[in-house]
């Protein structure tokens, strides 16, 4: 098995690249480093079947006949999708019909990273797939959300029109070892502000909730989609829901710190509920998560321990 995955040295990206690699494929990794590291795929890189690639989606990807492609290229926090919101969109775009273009060249089987995004601030609870989603077209962070929502419609049309091989999952908030510390998400911001003694910024009154599946949760309903027949969109998170002040409060009696809670104002658009109905994924790909909350968060706490300086 010879496998690509674009925006393989990201958080998300090196969890599915090493698990390829454990499992023996011939892994290519491409990545401009954006957001990804060079330190995620370290490891990887002692090994004879990794290779990586430094290379933005927007340019090009490697010309070369892979089984399967990954396509998980794009900055997925605001503060980076919104750091340069136009590179963002034509990562999205150019992203998917790249990958798209390789694998109607080769007859590869080819997966887009989507995300809960989609459904934008969701008016339907939980949401299930067959929502279309509230999205604001020209708010803040419409360079994400509609830059996906559009490499889903090149998903599906280069599938009905050309027969091209493809798979789509809708990834909801994602957490685990690997993280950035400054990756502007809300697991890694409360538990490194938490560590550090710093104040817990909450945007909103706490009372938004979201759902958080563990990294290896995601990863392993990413496989079970490629190793599926199954061309539809699919949502891949944790059905339990919890408030951000509920996190906060986790977060602060794991790490047993004395943070107080500074709440500040609710950005632009941010979502106020996402909850990702699993139906789908139940029936069609015999997919749950496993890891629970608690013990998620307490990996990836001791992971934070490891990396940060907090003396």
């Amino acid at each position: 098995m010879k496998c690509l995955v674009t925006g393989g040295a990201g958080f998300i990206g090196s969890h599915l690249c090493k698990k390829l690699v454990l499992g023996g494929a011939d892994v290519v990794c491409q990545d401009n480093l954006f957001t990804g590291r060079m330190e995620n795929v370290d490891r990887l890189n002692k090994k004879a079947n990794f290779t990586f690639l430094n290379l933005d989606v927007v340019e090009a990807v490697p010309q070369v006949e892979f089984d399967w492609i990954f396509n998980l290229a794009c900055p997925a926090s605001p503060p980076h999708y919104q750091y340069d919101p136009v590179h963002t969109a034509e990562t999205s775009f150019l992203g998917a019909l790249h990958v798209l273009q390789l694998a109607q060249k080769y007859g590869s089987r080819v997966f887009q990273a989507s995300t809960s995004e989609v459904y934008g601030d969701p008016e339907v609870h939980p949401q299930p797939e067959t929502y279309w989603g509230n999205v604001n077209p020209v708010g803040v962070r419409s360079c994400y959300d509609e830059g996906k929502r559009v490499a889903e419609t090149l998903f599906m049309d280069y599938h009905r029109s050309r027969g091209v091989d493809t798979r789509i999952v809708r990834i909801f908030n994602t957490y685990g070892p690997g993280m950035r510390q400054d990756d502007g998400r809300v697991v890694s911001n409360f538990i490194c502000q938490a560590l550090k003694g710093e104040k817990i910024t909450i945007y909103g009154d706490g009372h938004q909730t979201r759902s958080f599946c563990h990294v290896e949760d995601t990863v392993d309903g990413f496989l079970k989609l490629m190793q599926s027949e199954v061309h539809i969109p699919v949502n891949i998170g944790n059905p339990a829901e919890f408030t951000i002040a509920d996190l906060a409060a986790k977060v602060l009696r794991l790490t047993n710190s004395k943070s107080a809670v500074d709440f500040l104002a609710l950005p632009m658009d941010d979502p106020k509920i996402r909850k990702p109905d699993i139906s789908r994924a139940r029936e069609l790909l015999n997919w749950k998560p496993k890891v629970n909350l608690e013990e998620g968060l307490s990996g990836t706490i001791e992971y934070f321990k490891s990396v940060l300086d907090c003396s």
